[in-house]
């Protein structure tokens, strides 16, 4: 009889039920980020902005790469964020990655790039979709190896203020942002793995973007009233 006695207990516990679990808690709301960041145009600081590439290598990990030389304007509206834009450029010249092989580098700009035939990429934002209180859909126009194409960015407004005396005494703010492309729709096929195949650089490139930008002056404050 005692070798059936785990399988009547588990059809007592179905008969009667198994303890309720209490239901998990909803996520807290998220809310605005506090800042006092004016509107106006915004100028890419540059110590503090990076902007990295990741693409797949035969399927066994995500290649690293990060551009040196870039820059970025802004221009903000906190009040009305659609009515705000951005404009990026690049230097495919200034591509660099940790412990690249001898001669790597020049392939990246050459082969992948084609820097000495196309010296300039860039970004013009065409849209701005706010999707929270912190977070926006950036959709522009990236021109690759002279094709412009429309490409998405997902961006999280971080904070921003108007500036601090002595300090730092010009607005700030700061942005992240991530998207994804496919190489093959702006004509670069250097490296893409055989159909079927792994064995190649992959097609997707993924964006990660770290920003901040300096803003307008912090105004004076108004002397008071004698």
């Amino acid at each position: 009889m005692y070798r059936f006695a785990p399988s009547l207990l588990a059809l007592a516990l179905i008969a009667c039920g198994a303890p309720t679990q209490p239901a998990p808690e909803p996520a807290p709301a998220e809310t605005a980020v506090a800042h006092t960041a004016p509107a106006g145009a915004y100028t890419l600081d540059k110590p503090h902005a990076s902007l990295v590439i990741r693409v797949n290598h035969i399927g066994y990990s995500n290649f690293t790469a990060r551009f040196v030389n870039w820059d970025a304007s802004l221009n903000l509206d906190p009040a009305a964020p659609a009515n705000s834009s951005i404009n990026v450029t690049i230097d495919p010249r200034s591509i660099a990655s940790d412990n690249a092989p001898t001669g790597f580098i020049d392939i990246m700009r050459n082969e992948f790039l084609q820097a000495p035939a196309h010296p300039e990429i860039t970004f013009r934002s065409t849209r701005v979709e706010p999707t929270g209180p912190n977070t926006a859909r950036i959709t522009g126009d990236l021109t690759l190896l002279g094709v412009t194409k429309p490409v998405t960015l997902e961006a999280r407004f971080n904070g921003g203020y108007e500036g601090m005396p002595a300090l730092d005494p010009n607005a700030r703010v700061g942005f992240s942002a991530h998207g994804v492309f496919n190489r093959s729709e702006f004509g670069m096929s250097y490296g893409l793995p055989p159909e079927g195949s792994n064995l190649g650089v992959g097609d997707q490139v993924e964006l990660i973007i770290e920003t901040e930008f300096n803003g307008p002056a912090l105004a004076a404050p108004t002397p008071a009233t004698p």
